[in-house]
């Protein structure tokens, strides 16, 4: 696991996030720690490093 910083779709403010690279292929919404709403994020890891990663508002 290791953590990653970027920028919620909704309210802009900076949020963290622990990312499993165990999967390579991750989609998956939460909900953003600081305005609640939620996020669509998408991921991905080849050997173990993070190759992509994407938000995108639920709306």
């Amino acid at each position: 696991m290791f953590e990653h910083f970027f920028q919620c779709p909704h309210c802009w403010e900076e949020i963290s996030m622990l990312l499993d690279p165990s999967v390579s292929n991750q989609k998956y919404i939460e909900d953003c720690e600081i305005c609640c709403n939620p996020i669509e994020l998408t991921i991905s890891f080849h050997s173990q490093e993070l190759v992509g990663f994407s938000v995108n508002d639920i709306d």
